[in-house]
């Protein structure tokens, strides 16, 4: 995937772009609204991430311009800004999808993938694992008919060991693609989610999918 990422904040964009290439996504930077216009008019992206709070013009303006061009790029609005108002606007000014800071990372390249398929063709956007279905962009589980209300952290958590069935996933890359600032105090805390996450998805059920592997992590196995 090739995405162009137009973000005011410096710190902000290069914390992005580093998790960008951890999952194989080259990303173009551009930290005014004319420099990423510019860019997007240039055509050869998948994906443009934009910020609303730009230099020189505002996000909504990039996006109804690169619109008004006859560029069809899918557009994800990635903001602070989350009045219903400012989605609305977002929405209107030919943004394709609209998340507010800080979101998940997991859920934000959920997203941008998903938005790339349906740019081609319809596509599944469901994880199953046995009975236990992960919707990754509606932020929705099920196992069998039952839904099961997550805390988003919950989710992200899950979908990490979701999009790696059957293989171990260390406390540490859950760490480096849930939280917005990683730090090593976050390593006791994978502990705290994935016992939650138990309570709610294997326990009521008479399941035991999240494996601990001692020394290494955890893994979701299918198990019905």
């Amino acid at each position: 995937m090739q995405l162009l990422l137009i973000e005011e904040s410096a710190r902000f964009a290069d914390a992005l772009r580093s998790k960008f290439a951890a999952e194989g996504i080259r990303t173009d930077w551009a930290s005014s609204g004319h420099a990423g216009l510019r860019r997007a008019l240039e055509g050869g992206y998948d994906v443009i991430v934009l910020d609303i709070l730009l230099a020189g013009m505002n996000g909504y303006e990039v996006c109804s311009r690169i619109r008004a061009a006859g560029q069809s790029t899918p557009i994800l609005i990635l903001t602070a800004k989350d009045g219903e108002y400012d989605v609305a606007d977002g929405l209107e000014s030919g943004a394709d999808d609209y998340l507010v800071k800080p979101s998940s990372f997991l859920v934000l390249v959920a997203r941008l993938r998903a938005l790339v398929r349906r740019s081609g063709q319809p596509a599944n956007t469901e994880w199953t694992v046995g009975d236990l279905r992960v919707d990754p962009v509606g932020m929705r589980v099920w196992r069998g008919e039952a839904e099961i209300g997550l805390t988003a952290k919950e989710f992200s958590v899950l979908a990490c060991l979701t999009d790696q069935v059957e293989q171990v996933v260390s406390k540490q890359e859950i760490v480096r693609r849930v939280w917005e600032t990683p730090s090593a105090r976050q390593l006791n805390v994978v502990e705290v989610y994935i016992s939650s996450l138990r309570r709610k998805i294997d326990v009521p059920f008479g399941r035991s999918s999240i494996v601990t592997v001692r020394g290494s992590g955890y893994k979701l196995v299918n198990h019905q």
